[in-house]
């Protein structure tokens, strides 16, 4: 499983938050069935309110894009988040009874507004590398987390499908995109020797931040 140079390089600068975050003892029960059920329904309703945020930080990466290409992936991610991964989100909640509505009318959690709103921001006042610095630890994370889980058996249905989903060639697909996307848009800007930039120092503080905001994430879904 590779995600481009960058991610590479990025993950391998911030591993220890890395691993914090995809060996979290959340997703270590779930994939051996012992998460209770209320918990992970709990993390599902938050991340069904966080994937609306961030699929306007998404679309903010379109405006913030120099070229069509950068644009059409940017473009076709917010579609995957919208009318994919939110699917799963609706229809997994909706085998215990809770509506697309009650899902849309939920409070987000403390953790969840730090994490949207800071990646959001980051869309508004910075470029397109600060952005998909810090957009790169969910999607990619979560390709890895699909992979490293793949062979696990939960024996809950819902836990199996949510691995499955991010498990899946289709999910794959998209880290690839979101990868190949943050691959050009840096050597496009900062050139070949990008490691050796301020800007190189800028976006790996980025990626840790928002990896730790994964974390943080995990941690209110267990409370």
């Amino acid at each position: 499983m590779s995600y481009g140079n960058v991610f590479k390089l990025l993950k391998e600068k911030n591993k220890d938050n890395w691993i914090l975050y995809t060996k979290h003892d959340f997703l270590k029960k779930l994939s051996a069935g012992t998460l209770k059920e209320e918990k992970f329904l709990n993390y599902l309703i938050q991340d069904y309110l966080f994937l609306i945020q961030f699929s306007k930080a998404w679309s903010l990466a379109i405006l913030k894009s120099d070229n069509l290409e950068e644009m059409k992936i940017a473009a076709s991610t917010v579609n995957d988040l919208i009318n994919f991964e939110m699917e799963l989100h609706i229809s997994l909640c909706a085998n215990y009874g809770i509506s697309k509505s009650n899902l849309e009318n939920a409070d987000e959690e403390n953790q969840n507004i730090a994490y949207t709103r800071y990646v959001l921001e980051l869309g508004y006042s910075g470029d397109l590398l600060d952005l998909l610095s810090s957009l790169a630890p969910c999607v990619l994370g979560y390709g890895e987390i699909g992979i490293n889980y793949k062979n696990s058996n939960p024996k809950i249905s819902m836990y199996q499908k949510w691995i499955d989903t991010y498990s899946s060639n289709e999910y794959q697909d998209v880290c690839k995109n979101v990868a190949n996307l943050i691959d050009q848009a840096f050597m496009l800007r900062l050139g070949d020797n990008f490691v050796s930039t301020y800007k190189w120092k800028k976006v790996n503080k980025i990626f840790n931040k928002a990896t730790l905001l994964e974390v943080d994430f995990w941690n209110m879904a267990m409370k």
